[in-house]
């Protein structure tokens, strides 16, 4: 018998009918039909699952013409997305001024934003600067300041301010709009990861109606920013997985059956997938997380391991002999080269800023016009300036040792904090945070002028509760799904989730907030979304399954959205009565 009839009789079977070994290892994890009744999908469209043509029994039921209905449901596939990001940035966008005031953390990262615009660097501004700009007339000097997270973040946030100016709206801007577009792209993941368009607009309302994201996409504030580049590297990672499993099933051998095709090792262990410029792209959208705030190098590692799992299943799927040895040679050293020496780059590039406001040298006074510790190489650390490359290699010092000190201030941060909470407590929203509260009187800052007493205030990132405690349910689900069951997109949100979360237990001691889990949010949408379509039942459940998943799928995100627009007063900063504002604090712990 040659190799090649010994490869096909391990792939395809025997002649007598039986399974192949893959469709028997398959069923021991709960895919396929356990009695080998129906069909099972041949290798090439088990590397890339079709998109099921979309229902047309909607439009038609409007009187749409059966034609004219099923270009109406293709064109879902965008016009959807479309429609839950303009919902969003409806909500984002409506009085986004409001409160006209330096709301928390904003004292901050507005003001830096705007000394990188002006400078290139972090300047140092007067005690009284938020009332300044406030009244307007703001004075910045060009004194160094000491930071402690890369700029990115902040230069994005002053896009809004070179646009709009030194005020709420502008500090606020790009925030709102990239809140927005993380809505539409969390449809268009959605979309692919589940192969429906209508579980992606699910997960991309859901997102659009947590509090928790909605507060944070009108505050300027970094995370925002940071869930927004590690949500979009995780779209072009899921890309790249699918363009990369085409080109492994374009390879394969065409099966007996007409449209059929079988597992081949020359495939699955010598093919190179090529140039992978979605995965590039998730390296500079990685590296871009991370110069917005350092958790952002979790992520890095995390879905660089993700990709690697992915590549090491599409090469066992596509017929791999040695799929582990396949994977360390093809794959892992692209892999690498791809995501950490490209994240590294954009990294360093995001402090060009920094690099290139030297500044001048005053004997009196010392640098002036450079960023903070630009010149400590030469100052303090010993180096002198007649070396080769010390015009380079200076900088570098100086920003290593620079660093060094951001990450001790970090990881020592221990200042005790009115809303610190342990991440012990954080997927319940046991202790949100209050960013602005007032209480106006009647007849001021929207209070009713016919209110028997004061009203309330608030700005509060607190994420929808029940969103939050369906999304508890929903990651033991998903653990399910992922450890026993072998569902790959399960894996994918939990790692996502996981990256986010599970590293602040390490740091309890520190001084940390609920707002730090607004960087995944959208992986816990996207595991209610999972949820609910399994709620709503697989295809070919009978007709009685279908309605009552439908309808228990229904109610639940129908008491999402009214929970959302319960607490809206509360994300939203409008004046409400103060027993109104008391009938919203459920728990103690929200006070």
């Amino acid at each position: 018998m040659s190799s090649d009839t010994a490869t096909h009789a391990r792939t395809a079977g025997t002649a007598d009918g039986q399974q192949p070994p893959w469709q028997r290892r398959l069923r021991r994890f709960g895919y396929g039909d356990p009695a080998g009744r129906t069909p099972q999908p041949g290798a090439r469209e088990r590397l890339v699952p079709p998109f099921p043509e979309p229902g047309t029994r909607l439009w038609e039921a409007m009187g749409v013409a059966p034609d004219a209905a099923l270009r109406l449901a293709r064109s879902m596939s965008w016009a959807g997305p479309l429609l839950v990001a303009l919902f969003a940035g409806l909500l984002r966008f409506w009085h986004l001024g409001s409160p006209n005031a330096v709301i928390f953390d904003e004292t901050y990262y507005a003001k830096d934003a705007w000394a990188l615009w002006q400078f290139g660097y972090e300047a140092d501004w007067p005690k009284d600067a938020n009332d300044q700009i406030i009244a307007g007339h703001a004075t910045l000097g060009d004194a160094p300041a000491y930071v402690v997270h890369p700029p990115v973040g902040k230069w994005v946030i002053g896009a809004g301010e070179w646009l709009f100016g030194l005020n709420p709206f502008g500090w606020r801007f790009m925030v709102a709009l990239l809140g927005t577009a993380s809505v539409f792209l969390l449809c268009r993941i959605g979309r692919r990861l589940f192969r429906s368009t209508l579980l992606g607009c699910l997960a991309g309302a859901l997102l659009a109606m947590d509090g928790l994201h909605y507060v944070m996409s009108r505050t300027a504030l970094l995370d925002t920013v940071l869930m927004f580049f590690v949500l979009a590297a995780f779209g072009c990672l899921l890309a790249d997985r699918d363009a990369t499993r085409a080109r492994l099933a374009a390879a394969l051998p065409d099966g007996p059956d007409p449209g059929t095709s079988l597992p081949h090792p020359d495939a699955g262990d010598r093919l190179r997938p090529g140039l992978r410029p979605w995965r590039l792209a998730a390296g500079v959208l990685l590296g871009l997380a991370c110069a917005t705030k350092w958790n952002g190098i979790v992520y890095l590692a995390a879905f660089g391991l993700l990709t690697v799992l992915w590549d090491l299943g599409a090469r066992r799927t596509a017929g791999a002999r040695r799929p582990w040895l396949s994977t360390l040679r093809r794959d892992v050293p692209w892999a690498f080269l791809a995501t950490v020496p490209v994240a590294v780059a954009v990294y360093l590039a995001s402090w060009t800023g920094w690099f290139t406001h030297s500044g001048t040298y005053d004997r009196t006074t010392g640098w002036k016009h450079s960023g903070y510790m630009r010149h400590w190489a030469e100052t303090e650390g010993g180096h002198g300036t007649d070396y080769p490359f010390a015009g380079v290699v200076n900088p570098l010092i100086s920003l290593f040792h620079y660093e060094k000190q951001v990450w001790e201030f970090n990881t020592n941060l221990s200042s005790p904090h009115t809303y610190q909470s342990n991440p012990w407590s954080w997927l319940v929203q046991s202790r949100p945070v209050s960013y602005f509260y007032e209480s106006p009187g009647p007849g001021k800052d929207g209070c009713p002028a016919d209110a028997a007493e004061k009203c309330a205030r608030e700005v509060l990132a607190l994420g929808t509760p029940l969103l939050w405690w369906t999304a508890c349910f929903a990651l033991a689900y998903l653990l399910y799904r992922w450890a026993l069951r072998r569902d790959w997109r399960a894996g994918a949100v939990l790692c996502g989730a996981a990256a986010g979360y599970l590293p602040w237990f390490l740091w309890q001691d520190r001084t940390i907030f609920v707002f730090y889990s607004v960087v995944f949010v959208p992986f816990l949408c996207l595991a209610v979304a999972m949820l609910t379509g399994a709620l709503l039942g697989p295809r070919g459940a009978s007709e009685r399954r279908r309605v009552l998943g439908a309808v228990g799928a229904g109610t639940l995100v129908l008491l999402i959205a009214w929970n959302f627009i319960y607490f809206f007063p509360l994300y939203s900063g409008q004046a409400i009565p103060l027993e109104a504002w008391r009938n919203r604090m459920w728990f103690d712990t929200w006070i």
